[in-house]
């Protein structure tokens, strides 16, 4: 029986996705659940599962656009498994069994071993049955060669020949000098996926349709490191995660949303929407571009919630994983181009949202402490904002306070007020 695999829907309002890759080629036997290739639309990429094992034909190439319920590939259930793959009673292949033949082999060597006098190879053939124990492999490269089903030395034996630059690359390795590197005029050229193409296009609109400023201001990070590294053993053990920068930030912004509601807000037509909640973005990026999942109700949520439901969120991003709900209806962002070494930038704005706070790295600098020259770890903030909505008041005030927050994190505790002013309700 011929099974049908539909290209499946990511979302709403979504008609045309692109095939982004294919992870089986046709012919190959896959098993019931098995993802076989990989759905791109404009807003997230999805994986396309088998309904039912069996050997697949594959019906649209990778790279072609194709409409949401159209025939990606077919599934001929009746086809026997690959040997090795006996069907079990639920008709999907089980595990492959050991090679009846592997003892043998080894008894062989055994035996090679224990005779050495009856044939001493010449220095040539040694080289070539020298085993590929010692070679290293890279993760990527194994899972290659375990998918394909063939070994190291399968691939040693393939090659034609070793010429000069083969010796002279493993010679400069083995010395533990680099490679030199050769000249070349080589040009490589791809095609854009959906998802760079929309991106692409929303950052285009951001900058033509909102009137976008930034403001900036700095944080001394002392009191924060501070707590972390006091704190850090203990928040493991009970929480079962490391405590980082991010929930600092994205606690510290849900507080001075709620303070500044503006900036919290966003335009429909001739009309302000304000959510009464605070549901944060956090930007991760991604071989196949900017992803933003959305933390829900961050206002609600302890450091440990924050950070574990980032690491989560994180993850799936990176794997190319998050539905479309984990990516929507966010009412605020934020982005950390400290990870990769930025001291300042100015992030633009996620739309329909009308903010995004920027995080920069952590640099040691003179700073004025009571009137005397101190060095602390000093970061940089920016807050990129739709002055059509949010004025400047709002906009630096709102800075300001998550600069008082990081630099006074127990404010947290008391509905972002200091804690004396809060005993006395003022």
């Amino acid at each position: 029986m011929a099974v049908e695999i539909k290209i499946p829907s990511p979302g709403e309002s979504i008609s045309e996705v692109e095939v982004a890759s294919w992870l089986v080629n046709s012919g190959d036997y896959v098993e019931k659940d098995q993802e076989i290739a990989e759905v791109e639309s404009d807003k997230a990429t999805l994986p396309l599962l088998a309904s039912e094992s069996g050997v697949i034909e594959i019906m649209i190439e990778a790279g072609s656009m194709a409409g949401v319920g159209d025939i990606a590939a077919k599934i001929d259930t009746d086809a026997a498994p690959p040997k090795g793959k006996p069907k079990d009673n639920s008709g999907s292949a089980a595990q492959e069994q050991p090679k009846k033949d592997d003892a043998p082999k080894a008894e062989t060597k055994k035996e090679n071993r224990e005779k050495p006098e009856q044939h001493k190879p010449r220095a040539e053939e040694s080289t070539e049955k020298d085993d590929a124990s010692n070679v290293k492999v890279t993760p990527v490269a194994r899972q290659i060669l375990k998918a394909h089903d063939i070994s190291v030395d399968d691939i040693l034996k393939g090659l034609k020949r070793l010429g000069k630059n083969e010796v002279e690359a493993g010679m400069q390795q083995l010395s533990g000098q680099p490679a030199a590197r050769e000249a070349t005029r080589d040009i490589e050229e791809k095609k854009m996926s959906s998802l760079r193409r929309k991106l692409s296009q929303r950052l285009v609109a951001v900058k033509n349709e909102t009137a976008m400023l930034t403001t900036f201001n700095e944080a001394d990070m002392s009191v924060v490191m501070a707590m972390r590294k006091k704190y850090q053993s203990a928040f493991v053990e009970k929480h079962g995660t490391k405590l980082g920068f991010m929930s600092f930030f994205t606690k510290a912004a849900s507080e001075a949303l709620l303070q500044f509601p503006n900036v919290n807000s966003m335009i429909d037509g001739e009309n302000i929407i304000t959510p009464k909640y605070t549901d944060i973005g956090i930007a991760v990026q991604t071989d196949k571009g900017l992803m933003v999942p959305v933390l829900r109700n961050t206002e609600t949520k302890s450091l440990a919630d924050i950070e574990k439901e980032i690491i989560e969120l994180a993850q799936k991003a990176r794997k190319a994983r998050l539905s479309m709900d984990e990516m929507t209806g966010g009412t605020f962002t934020i982005t950390n181009g400290g990870v990769f070494g930025s001291m300042m930038s100015t992030p633009i704005i996620n739309p329909p949202q009308s903010a995004i706070l920027g995080m920069h790295n952590i640099i040691d600098r003179p700073v004025a402490v009571n009137g005397k020259v101190e060095i602390r770890p000093m970061m940089y903030l920016a807050l990129s904002y739709d002055h059509r909505i949010i004025d400047g008041r709002d906009s630096v005030s709102f800075l300001v306070k998550i600069k008082e927050l990081i630099e006074n994190p127990v404010n947290l505790l008391y509905g972002a007020n200091d804690p004396e002013k809060a005993l006395f309700e003022l």
